[in-house]
């Protein structure tokens, strides 16, 4: 199987975050790492990330008013998989997604 890194960029993102991350647990295809990329959130949402006890699950901390387009940038730098897909903390996923 190929590894699927999936990028998630968040910036105050907890309201919806939980439903979030559960449709990526919910996929049919299991080989996948998830690349948490925090950009100062003053919300929850560390705290709901960190509830999670998932290792394909990584948790990164960036500090500065960065552009979505160098966070999702850096994240790429740190992931692993074979493809990259992006997901937002608002949006949800169908299980079969990354089949």
């Amino acid at each position: 199987m190929k590894l699927v890194s999936i990028i998630m960029n968040c910036k105050n993102g907890s309201k919806f975050l939980k439903s979030s991350i559960n449709s990526i647990l919910k996929q049919t295809y299991i080989d996948w790492e998830l690349i948490f990329w925090d950009n100062e959130s003053k919300d929850n949402s560390k705290n709901i990330l960190k509830s999670y006890k998932d290792n394909r699950i990584k948790y990164f901390y960036s500090i500065g008013k960065n552009s979505l387009s160098k966070n999702r940038n850096d994240a790429i730098l740190k992931s692993n998989g074979d493809y990259i897909i992006f997901l937002d903390t608002d949006d949800l996923w169908l299980p079969n997604r990354l089949e």
